[in-house]
């Protein structure tokens, strides 16, 4: 008995000391945690999100840092320096879905797999330029909708960004994406039910491990799944069935031989942006002499957007500020080093985007919002790093830029943004970065 208690104490050493090699940023507390089923799970649920517990990781054991995602082992880069030894050979494959699917139970890919992830993304890249191109109209006109309309308000009253540019994002990207159909009030608000429904699950229900222990969320998330996936198929159908006559993004897509993909997207840049305009009049002043200098009284179009520099600044600085993607993820397709740390194949590994964004070591005075930060190359070479512009950007963030930047063109040439006096705004971090509650703020016109 004795020997045996030896042995196994013994067994026990040399396991830890295994995975300390191998994870040698974890802590023996986080190595431990691997013995029970949800590994770090509590913690993260404890912290509150998964961003909120990666900040409280790399404070504690530095800019690469491990844990337990139940019992599955991952690591976290926190500062651009790691993010760049890392990206190098791992370039190939859609950071934001290697994550989902890694921590939702997907396999891996293959060679394969990463070449087909190449291919769709220069499909996505051709299908978004050409919705963009044929449908700006569209784009202006549900834009113009919603600024008459907060033109009309008086300027006491309080009026919800979460609300109305969430209505306008899901109706821009209905639409858009997925053609008339959409054009119907009903369609729209039944698709961001189900949207909101599925959304929030996947990013706090899995990443906690809730959703599994709650049985009415579980089957309320399954039959909005269903009843999203329905209707995509449905608008697949309908769209092969109509040729080139539709210029929808799935039509695009059916073009370029995909079938039905999920087309979401979510437009909390605008959110952000129009907050962060409200409580900084300076920089909204300096937005409104560019776009007037830029575009006079005529309204914005798709070519001149690229000449709205400060713009562009002001939803750089946006994305950075509101930590609006806090990770994404890679997964280790061959065994690498970061530093002196070894990261063995089929790792996956966390990009702490959340925790980059406001690190002081790359971004002087990082909780203030300042757009003129983004005039400095070196600081776009670092954001590009980070995929938020160049090679290294998914698609979708330019459909997710421009209409923001319609948007904001629109909208600050016409109105004055003021802020709410006692307001406090809190973030919801999952996925994607939201207000906590509603955000509020009144408007004024100009001359």
């Amino acid at each position: 008995m004795l020997d045996f208690a030896i042995f196994a104490v013994t067994f026990v050493i040399i396991l830890i000391g295994a995975v300390l090699y191998l994870y040698p940023s974890v802590s023996p507390t986080n190595v431990l945690l691997y013995f029970s089923r949800d590994g770090n799970l509590p913690d993260i649920v404890n912290k509150g999100s998964l961003h909120e517990f990666l900040v409280g990781l790399h404070d504690e054991f530095g800019s690469v840092a491990s844990f337990w995602f139940g019992r599955r082992p991952v690591v976290s880069l926190g500062a651009v320096d790691r993010l760049r030894q890392h990206i190098n050979p791992n370039w190939t494959t859609d950071s934001f879905e290697t994550m989902l699917k890694s921590l939702l139970g997907y396999q891996s890919g293959s060679g394969a797999g990463v070449t087909e992830s190449m291919i769709r993304k220069k499909v996505y890249e051709g299908a978004i330029n050409k919705t963009l191109e044929n449908n700006f109209p569209l784009l202006l006109q549900l834009v113009e909708e919603l600024v008459d309309k907060w033109a009309s308000y008086p300027k006491s009253q309080h009026t919800p960004l979460c609300a109305h540019l969430l209505g306008l994002a899901m109706k821009a990207v209905t639409q858009l994406a997925m053609g008339s159909r959409f054009r119907d009030d009903a369609e729209v608000i039944r698709f961001r039910k189900n949207h909101e429904a599925i959304w929030s699950e996947i990013g706090k229900g899995y990443l906690d491990g809730s959703l599994e222990k709650s049985s009415s969320r579980k089957t309320h998330y399954e039959s909005a799944l269903a009843e999203m996936e329905s209707v995509l198929k449905s608008v697949a159908k309908q769209s092969s069935g109509q040729g080139s006559s539709q210029s929808s993004f799935v039509n695009y897509l059916l073009q370029a031989n995909l079938t039905e993909r999920q087309v979401t997207s979510s437009q909390h840049m605008c959110i952000w942006a129009v907050h962060f305009l409200s409580v900084s009049e300076a920089v909204q002043e300096r937005l409104y002499h560019e776009l007037v200098e830029v575009l006079g009284e005529e309204p914005v179009t798709l070519e001149k957007i690229p000449q709205l520099r400060y713009c562009q600044q002001v939803l750089n600085e946006t994305v950075r500020t509101a930590k609006l993607t806090p990770m994404a993820a890679r997964l280790q397709e061959v065994e690498g080093k970061v530093d002196q740390h070894v990261i063995p194949k089929e790792t996956l590994v966390i990009y702490a985007l959340g925790v980059v964004l406001q690190d002081a070591d790359t971004w002087s005075l990082p909780y203030r919002f300042n757009p003129d930060r983004f005039a400095d190359e070196s600081v776009m070479k670092s954001f590009s790093l980070l995929g938020f512009s160049g090679s290294q950007a998914c698609p979708e963030l330019r459909f997710a830029y421009t209409v923001a930047a319609v948007l904001l063109s629109t909208l600050v040439r016409r109105l004055r943004l003021h802020r709410v006096d006692g307001q406090v705004v809190e973030a919801r971090y999952e996925l994607v970065t939201t207000p906590k509650d509603d955000t509020w703020i009144t408007v004024s016109k100009r001359n």
